[in-house]
């Protein structure tokens, strides 16, 4: 695909003048037709009063603008390794797993449309380059096609299967993070999302035994974890409630001081999340978050310590030297517990307080309703964020201490991308290069076009999505192959 500048100041210029349409067919190389897929828009994304080039509007436009999705949905969508996650199997044939599937658009104006779902891939892609939604999101696996729902009594609508999920966003961090507060986030309290991705991740892997675990940006403050090993994904609610109470640490409301009352003895699980949360502990509350370098913030941690005599001591010890580094407040506190525990020995409940502390103020926080009800919604990976423009990205779950919220790519970057992607292999074969530059196809077919997020950044992204879809797929053949397996022996 390229955007053709030169058209495209032409296009508006007359569209300012008001002498033209608004029709953008002529700036896409593709076979498809405009009309047959769109609705005409109402307006042009792309005007701007710069020279005729392509440039990054992103500060003049609504990133969730119908344009700039309808060129990512049409150029930058994983279509095909989504269908075959969704589709949870070795053949390209639909299964009841994707065509039950509830799919819920949410529209430029706010729109919800739920309870859709599609015979197969096409569908699927046909909808979704007509309608633009600013937002999909992913439901339950039901007994019937959820767009037959209106068919049958409510009582026989059934949700059967869905991946075990968790939402972690980091608006639940706002009582301990300094940073930033709200939809804001930096990398300095995005180490909140790298401690959770950690921690949970293990706990799936190691203690559940589950395989296809998958991490996606919420594109803007948080994360999203899909389970999609069948055991995961025939969970009922009691189950889903089960895991995530084994997870839970943190409880309690905005007004409790202390949210984590764990046993002298850790569990196994816990005691190898609590190497995570020590690793990260001193970057995290000494240093990016600085804890303990005002009256406000360092009362919050004391109010934790269930010992009026100690919190005294440390506000009066704090308040003469404010500038006391938070290694050596820590090193108080504490020294202050220790003290109390030899002179009063029935003070033992005070063992466990600093390290309770270090829980309450790393480990991950759960948004629980996401994860116990199977029919509850969440957003799709893929998906671009209204608000910061940027793709809903996969996570390299080995990688994760090196991502950045503010790295992945926005659509007006993809467009830049790919148009910068194919000047190269003009010039390149304007140059008889036919060895070097930028490829068109594939190196395994050489009849098969690159796709057009693989000319771009979030090629990388795809690519982790596709290692997590082939991990599926490929269980999925084992399946069918013993079950073949097993049909020929007792044939036999």
């Amino acid at each position: 695909m390229e955007i053709d500048s030169d058209n495209l100041a032409v296009g508006l210029k007359r569209k300012a003048e008001g002498t033209g349409d608004d029709d953008l067919t002529h700036l896409f190389d593709d076979d498809l037709k405009e009309s047959d897929l769109y609705p005409q828009p109402t307006f042009n994304p792309w005007a701007t009063n710069k020279p005729a080039q392509l440039v990054n509007v992103a500060s003049e436009l609504d990133a969730n603008d119908p344009e700039w999705l309808r060129l990512f949905y049409r150029h930058f969508f994983p279509y095909n390794s989504y269908y075959k996650w969704l589709n949870y199997d070795s053949t390209p044939k639909p299964s009841r797993t994707f065509m039950h599937r509830e799919f819920c658009f949410t529209l430029q104006d706010d729109t919800y449309i739920r309870f859709q779902s599609f015979l197969n891939q096409e569908e699927f892609k046909r909808e979704v380059l007509r309608l633009c939604p600013a937002k999909i999101d992913l439901g339950a696996i039901y007994n019937i096609r959820p767009k037959d729902k209106k068919n049958v009594r409510p009582a026989a609508f059934v949700p059967v299967s869905k991946e075990l999920v968790f939402d972690i966003d980091m608006t639940d961090y706002d009582e301990i993070r300094t940073c930033c507060s709200g939809g804001d986030v930096c990398s300095k309290c995005w180490e909140f999302m790298t401690v959770a991705m950690k921690i949970i991740d293990k706990v799936l892997r190691d203690d559940f035994g589950f395989r296809h675990i998958l991490w996606v940006y919420s594109g803007r403050r948080g994360i999203h974890c899909w389970v999609g090993d069948e055991r995961a994904r025939k969970l009922n609610n009691e189950q889903r409630r089960g895991i995530v109470k084994y997870v839970e640490v943190i409880r309690g409301g905005a007004y409790q001081q202390r949210k984590v009352r764990l046993p002298a003895n850790l569990h196994p699980s816990l005691k190898r999340a609590f190497r995570v949360v020590r690793q990260h502990f001193p970057s995290l509350v000494f240093n990016s978050q600085g804890v303990f370098k005002s009256p406000e913030q360092w009362e919050k941690v004391l109010a934790v310590i269930p010992d009026r005599g100690i919190q005294a001591k440390l506000k009066a010890l704090w308040a003469k030297v404010p500038q006391r580094p938070p290694r050596e407040k820590w090193e108080d506190m504490r020294k202050a517990i220790e003290i109390a525990m030899s002179e009063n020995r029935k003070k033992t409940y005070l063992k466990p307080v600093l390290r309770d502390i270090m829980f309450q103020y790393t480990y991950p926080r759960l948004d629980d309703k996401v994860s116990t009800h199977i029919n509850h919604l969440l957003k799709s990976p893929f998906c671009v964020h209204p608000k910061t423009g940027r793709v809903c990205v996969p996570i390299d779950i080995n990688k994760c201490d090196e991502f950045d919220p503010s790295t992945p790519p926005t659509v007006q970057q993809l467009c830049h991308e790919l148009n910068s992607y194919d000047a190269r292999v003009k010039a390149a074969a304007a140059a008889g290069d036919n060895g070097a530059g930028s490829q068109t196809t594939t190196g395994n077919n050489p009849n098969q076009k690159i796709p057009d997020w693989q000319k771009t950044s979030l090629g990388p992204y795809v690519k982790v999505f596709e290692r997590f879809v082939g991990g599926i797929v490929r269980e999925a053949r084992d399946k069918r192959r013993m079950e073949a397996q097993t049909q020929a022996s007792l044939e036999f």
